[in-house]
């Protein structure tokens, strides 16, 4: 299609009016404002610790504040780029697992067919047990937390997302049972890649909510099971038997 970019391919994130599309303009027309904001806080260091030390260190202190001030502004810019461009996570969860946990001995199966429920972003079996990780991308301002034990995103719960990740979980756990020949439990969880999370990791629905980082921190410390690497290596070949590889094209669809 003329005018559209041979890099990007067409995303609503990337239409007039689309919720992503507002954000980065009212990013854009705060930048002033933040400018001064900054100057406001460099200039306010400089004088005071400038008289209460000296200059030296007045300037010192006034270049650190503006860059804290910059750090602190880009991480939020930063923490919701995945949401901007229209994507879910996948692909920065890939790296994350890539290198983390891939290099702690577990095997990451990425964009498995569960049949009849989609596609797992990512299947991790590891020595401590098998995760089925999904991928959430909010927009800064969404609220994601829990109450009473149940997942809502600014105020509503979302039944259909955690009834779909449940229910792939066990299909998954089923499928790799049939071929293992071994009972296998398959436990969901999800990456949040932006939002706003009060708390984390936090359970809701039976389903455990966390960044990426925190995620992967929490699969280390709450195993499931206690595998040898050759346990590991025989469980991940019955993935790939029970579970055939999905289309990326299909998730990015679904995002």
């Amino acid at each position: 299609m003329f005018g559209s970019s041979i890099y990007l391919r067409d995303r609503p994130a990337f239409t007039g009016g689309s919720p992503q599309a507002v954000y980065e303009e009212l990013w854009q027309r705060g930048r002033k404002g933040r400018l001064r904001t900054r100057a406001f806080l460099a200039a306010a260091t400089l004088v005071l610790c400038g008289m209460l030390i000296n200059a030296v260190f007045g300037i010192v202190m006034a270049v650190l504040v503006a860059a804290a001030d910059t750090l602190v502004h880009w991480r939020i810019y930063n923490s919701s780029r995945v949401w901007r461009l229209g994507l879910r996570g996948v692909e920065r969860m890939d790296r994350f697992l890539r290198y983390t946990l891939e290099r702690r001995g577990h095997r990451v199966l990425h964009s498995r067919t569960v049949p009849g429920h989609g596609v797992a972003d990512e299947l991790v079996v590891g020595p401590g047990g098998v995760w089925l990780v999904h991928n959430e991308a909010w927009s800064p301002g969404a609220e994601v937390s829990q109450h009473g034990g149940r997942l809502f995103i600014d105020g509503r719960t979302q039944s259909k997302l955690v009834g779909a990740l449940t229910a792939r979980a066990e299909a998954a756990a089923a499928a790799i049972t049939r071929v293992a020949g071994t009972p296998v439990t398959v436990t969901p969880v999800l990456a949040v890649h932006g939002g706003k999370l009060a708390r984390t990791p936090f359970t809701a629905d039976g389903i455990v909510f966390a960044p990426p980082l925190k995620l992967i921190r929490w699969m280390r410390r709450n195993p499931t099971a206690d595998r040898s690497s050759e346990e590991i290596e025989a469980l991940a070949q019955a993935v790939v038997r029970a579970l055939p590889i999905g289309s990326r094209s299909s998730i990015q669809a679904a995002a």
